[in-house]
């Protein structure tokens, strides 16, 4: 079993270098979300959240920080986590940098529902169809260490339950 994990992970290792390889050659000339779009999406988050400080995640939406991004459309992306802990662990990020999900305002009702269809699909690409765990942490108490709405997507192993 402990031979098969190592296989494993070195398999998704490799596949996620090349992955990272082939993005960086294929990247797309014209981004998704232009300079103005980010600024008007900041400028309209600031009214509804305050100021948020930036993050880690706000440098992967403006790509000074390298990903391996695996999904991206105009409300938001998804990208491998850098320290997973399932085989396929991927982060589903909205581009509205929204603080918490206990924060998210009842008009966020459409970007939240799409942050979890965009989840789902993605898991299928990554051929999770034995199933898969989806997480949001919230505040210190959830363990939340980025202030940034963030949705966990882990499989391709049983995973344990309860979780905490």
């Amino acid at each position: 079993m402990y031979f098969r994990q190592l296989l494993r992970a070195q398999f998704v290792a490799s596949r996620t270098a090349h992955l990272n390889c082939l993005h960086r050659v294929c990247r797309a000339e014209r981004p998704l979300c232009s300079k103005s779009d980010e600024v008007r999406l900041a400028e309209e988050a600031s009214k509804k959240y305050g100021s948020p400080a930036p993050t880690i995640f706000s440098k992967v939406i403006d790509k000074s920080l390298p990903a391996d991004i695996i999904y991206e459309d105009e409300k938001c992306l998804a990208f491998r986590d850098i320290s997973p802990q399932a085989p396929v662990h991927f982060l589903v990020i909205p581009r509205v940098p929204i603080p918490r999900l206990s924060e998210a305002k009842d008009d966020d009702v459409e970007l939240l529902g799409h942050l979890l269809i965009v989840a789902k699909n993605v898991a299928k690409q990554e051929s999770l169809s034995k199933g898969y765990r989806v997480v949001i942490n919230d505040g210190k108490h959830g363990s939340q260490s980025v202030y940034h709405l963030h949705i966990h997507v882990l499989g391709g192993r049983q995973m344990a339950w309860p979780p905490g």
